[in-house]
């Protein structure tokens, strides 16, 4: 068997105790390619590598979407990364999705808002959830977050996912697939504009399925974390504009990460945000005040830039 010589070994060695030593790599969770946590990811990693200092370096990584990443969080297979208001209060104690035990996360900031985009082909017969029974739909990848609003809005219109057929894909996979005729229907948890639901609108007319009167105000009143948002009809090339349902979004750390890394990774964002808004279209709709009333505690190192 060939063996290095031992001082080539030893240097060997010593290159790698430099490099580990030089740069802590950061891991954010995303989501699947086509919605708006991936970009977001890539842009804030972007940030941190070109402001947060020579001794930090971060980057995106795909993943099931906001539902999951509080679990890779806690699995230790991510540092940091990005989930909403909702799942982070539920992750903390222990419930809905996370009821294998509550997950020590603390708030890191507040990002964009998502909204569920429920979209069809223009000229389709589905106008509201219900037309949905017996129809294909894509609902997002397992794990991701398009999937547990699902759950939340089908049974106020007395029905679940046994009343359709559903394909989980990733969002480019899923509009892909209606605009290639292969489902009826594709959900998107997501802030707009979606790559995935841009490149659809592209070479198709597209619709999105609406709520019954009274439904949305019924579903916000069950849970407050949730809220109208109006998506213009210039942005996906819609006949008119969209009431959808959406949450806020926040980036989320372990309690126990140092205050002093996550200060850092705040201050390279944020005090670079003119950069990051250029960067990334749904950084736009960022409003940094509203870090300061997040639905969990602001991670000691964040409270340092957000209450200076």
């Amino acid at each position: 068997m060939f063996r290095l010589p031992k001082l080539t070994a030893t240097a060997v060695a010593l290159v790698f105790a430099v490099t580990s030593a030089s740069a802590q790599e950061l891991r954010i969770g995303t989501a699947s390619l086509g919605g708006a946590f991936y970009p977001m990811g890539q842009a804030i990693s972007n940030l941190v590598n070109a402001y947060a200092g020579d001794d930090i370096s971060m980057v995106p990584v795909v993943t099931g979407g906001s539902v999951q990443n509080p679990r890779l969080i806690d699995s230790g297979d991510v540092e940091i990364a990005i989930t909403n208001n909702n799942l982070a209060v539920l992750a903390r104690k222990g419930v809905g999705p996370y009821k294998s035990g509550p997950i020590d996360v603390s708030a890191v900031a507040a990002l964009h808002p998502s909204v569920l985009h429920m979209v069809v082909l223009e000229g389709s017969d589905i106008e509201t959830l219900s037309d949905l029974k017996g129809k294909r739909v894509a609902v997002g990848p397992a794990g991701g977050g398009t999937l547990g609003f699902l759950n939340f809005l089908l049974p106020l219109n007395d029905m679940s996912l046994e009343d359709m057929t559903p394909s989980f894909l990733s969002y480019s996979d899923g509009f892909s697939q209606l605009t290639d005729g292969n489902v009826d229907a594709a959900f998107a948890l997501s802030g707009f504009p979606a790559g995935a639901v841009m490149q659809a609108a592209a070479g198709n007319d597209l619709k999105f399925i609406s709520f019954p009167t009274g439904m949305l105000d019924k579903a916000i009143a069950k849970n407050p974390a949730f809220k109208p948002v109006e998506i213009p009809a210039d942005v996906y090339g819609t006949s008119e504009p969209a009431t959808v349902i959406g949450v806020n979004n926040m980036l989320v750390v372990p309690t126990s990460m140092d205050a002093d890394l996550v200060e850092k990774i705040v201050t390279a964002i944020f005090d670079n945000i003119v950069e990051f808004r250029a960067e990334n279209a749904n950084a736009r709709q960022i409003d940094p005040a509203m870090s300061l009333d997040l639905a969990i505690p602001l991670h000691e190192g964040a409270a340092r830039y957000f209450n200076k």
